[in-house]
């Protein structure tokens, strides 16, 4: 059988509201599609729907829940990564983002992912050349399910000698998604060059990622007064921020956090 989402809401006695914004953030929305005609939720749709309202229900929260009704992992992921098959791991992270959304395909699947291989690569010390073509084929599926038109409000850039662009991939998709352009400057952005895009573009929000404090000491944030600065990274623990500098921990947070800026 298949529901329209009134139908779904109704029978799981949520509002339209709270179902379009599981929909949107977390990727539990419905699976079928019919040409000319709204989506529809299927049997699995509800299933996932009806285990999130318990989660939500019993205190867990909305992110965390969402997470939990998706493997921690894909198998054709994990297969594909193992056979160095960039092109495969490509198209299945883009079905993925385009199944469940950018932040939850990341969160629940992809982030675990390379926390594990890094892990393995860690303890065994070989496999760096998997981590290499994963980290690449993730940055291309970002790359081709998030693209917004129009004039940048957002600002991405590395640290001055941060190698680790990803995130900013990963957050430009996020916000494409969402219907908002960013300049992406990706990895080691000279303190100068990050200056000098801000004021040419004159975003609404720059944004800066660093994964090692002495790269993260380097980014010029006395040089960016004016525009609201957010900066993410563990290489941010122990720098001390200006006041009107901010500082998120998560790819949600994140999002959020700018489109209330913008």
């Amino acid at each position: 059988m298949e529901w329209s989402a009134g139908a779904v809401a109704r029978m799981l006695g949520i509002s339209p509201t709270t179902l379009r914004t599981w929909d949107r953030r977390y990727g539990l929305g419905p699976s079928t599609r019919h040409e000319g005609k709204h989506r529809r939720y299927n049997e699995d749709d509800v299933a996932r729907l009806k285990r999130m309202v318990e989660l939500t229900e019993s205190g867990v929260a909305p992110a965390s829940a969402a997470a939990s009704l998706t493997p921690a992992g894909d198998p054709d992921f994990w297969a594909a990564a193992d056979q160095l098959d960039a092109a495969r791991m490509r198209r299945v992270a883009v079905s993925l983002i385009a199944r469940h959304g950018v932040v939850h395909t990341w969160d629940a699947v992809l982030m675990p992912f390379l926390v594990e291989l890094g892990e393995r690569v860690s303890s065994a010390s070989c496999g760096v050349e998997v981590e290499h073509v994963a980290s690449g084929s993730i940055s291309d599926a970002m790359r081709v399910s998030g693209v917004a038109l129009g004039e940048p409000a957002v600002l991405l850039a590395c640290a001055p000698d941060e190698q680790h662009s990803l995130p900013l991939d990963v957050l430009a998709a996020a916000l494409a998604e969402r219907g908002h352009a960013s300049r992406n400057l990706g990895a080691r952005v000279p303190a100068a060059a990050l200056v000098s895009a801000a004021s040419r573009l004159k975003p609404r929000v720059v944004f800066v990622w660093a994964h090692d404090r002495v790269y993260a000491e380097q980014v010029p944030l006395d040089r960016l007064e004016g525009t609201p600065v957010l900066v993410a990274g563990p290489g941010w623990d122990a720098v001390p921020l200006p006041g009107e500098v901010q500082r998120v921990d998560a790819l949600t947070t994140a999002v959020e956090t700018i489109l209330n800026r913008i």
